[in-house]
């Protein structure tokens, strides 16, 4: 297996760092500083947003004043910012403290930076559509949803608003870990309303893993992101996905330049392309290097990564 255009369309921007979370809970400079290395080495295609919660913003402009771009031309620093629940009082003051951010750090002399997406935990179906409501038009919203729990209504509300998913595939104990059909169930949800998604925690590997540490089973992000966008192309069914994602072997991933194959369905570079854009968008990790690790000792990259269209 090496790395061919489908693969490296599929890992592009994908890990977004969240490196002050467990497993490895850093500092908030040890994580500025790891998140700007990743950005600069040969690491940082894989690389999208650094995640921050909206009540160490203040601490974030602090660690990072020397590192973010303070030039026009320069693109600056994405990040997505976890707020308070949907339906909470306090919500609106974490949006108050985002437009801020974000007025200050559009000028170059304060070192540009970006909030345009945030994570919040979801409620009722009419607790996130009102939220959904006063949300402003340049935040992009990622609703945290149970797994465990029936989700399609949750993606119908979700269907019909400028908004995506979010998903919980790890954690630091076991019942945090959805099972393989509880994921299934949400990625055929998401794929069937049309509601981009993205997953936190437990995604280090790429393949699925046991992890005694916890314990629990780990899903890969390979496994997640190749099996949606199958799913999304094919119109799978949770039974089929669950399927795909069950799949532990290295040799059934299969990965060209034009075509990307897994359980006997096959899906074009165009279609992996499209998917990651709109459908299936990234996965928090507290860690870019041990993802990178296992590609490599996969034999995943050897060669020069191929950009995404935007």
């Amino acid at each position: 297996m090496t790395m061919q255009s489908t693969l490296s369309v599929l890992l592009d921007g994908l890990i977004d760092f969240a490196g002050l979370f467990p497993p490895a809970e850093l500092e908030m400079k040890p994580m500025v500083d790891e998140y700007h290395r990743a950005g600069i080495d040969e690491r940082g295609w894989m690389l999208g947003r650094v995640i921050v919660p909206a009540s160490q913003l203040g601490e974030f402009e602090v660690a990072a004043a020397e590192l973010l771009p303070d030039e026009d031309e320069a693109d600056p620093w994405c990040l997505s910012v976890l707020t308070r629940p949907c339906g909470s009082d306090e919500l609106a003051e974490d949006l108050a403290v985002i437009e801020s951010f974000n007025r200050k750090h559009s000028n170059p002399d304060s070192g540009r930076a970006v909030i345009d997406v945030i994570e919040l935990r979801g409620g009722s179906a009419k607790s996130i559509d009102e939220t959904l409501d006063q949300l402003p038009d340049d935040l992009f919203p990622f609703v945290e949803v149970a797994a465990s729990q029936d989700v399609r209504g949750m993606m119908t509300v979700l269907a019909g608003s400028e908004a995506g998913a979010k998903i919980r595939t790890g954690g630091v104990t076991p019942d945090l870990y959805p099972s393989v059909g509880e994921c299934a169930r949400f990625i055929a949800a998401a794929a069937s309303g049309g509601v981009p998604f993205k997953a936190t925690a437990g995604l280090h590997h790429p393949l699925p893993n046991d992890n005694p540490v916890v314990p629990a089973r780990q899903h890969g992000f390979l496994s997640v992101f190749l099996a949606a966008t199958i799913a999304r192309c094919h119109e799978l069914d949770a039974e089929a996905i669950a399927g795909l994602l069950e799949l532990s072997d290295p040799e059934a991933f299969h990965f060209g330049d034009e075509q990307a194959s897994l359980g006997g369905y096959t899906v074009s570079r165009d279609d992996i392309e499209e998917a990651r854009l709109g459908f299936a968008i990234s996965f928090g990790s507290c860690s870019v290097q041990e993802p990178w690790d296992d590609l490599s000792a996969l034999g995943l990259l050897d060669h020069e990564p191929t950009e995404i269209d935007s």
